[in-house]
């Protein structure tokens, strides 16, 4: 995973879709996801890592871009 798009490509592999119209909102769902997945065990400590990484840098770029 490299982008946040990679990070919705994953989410769908676990039936998970996310459009709200709000990216924010978005990225913030997804990383609660993420969150879930990994506490169900269904993922590997990596790729809860990388995908929180991304998500995390994606969402103070989309909140200052709405300035």
């Amino acid at each position: 995973m490299k982008t946040v798009y990679d990070v919705m490509q994953f989410l769908k592999r676990f039936g998970t879709f996310i459009y709200t119209k709000d990216r924010v909102a978005d990225l913030e769902l997804m990383e609660d996801e993420i969150r879930e997945l990994y506490s169900s065990h269904l993922i590997d400590i990596q790729d809860y890592q990388m995908a929180l990484m991304i998500l995390r840098q994606e969402i103070p770029k989309e909140k200052r871009n709405r300035q």
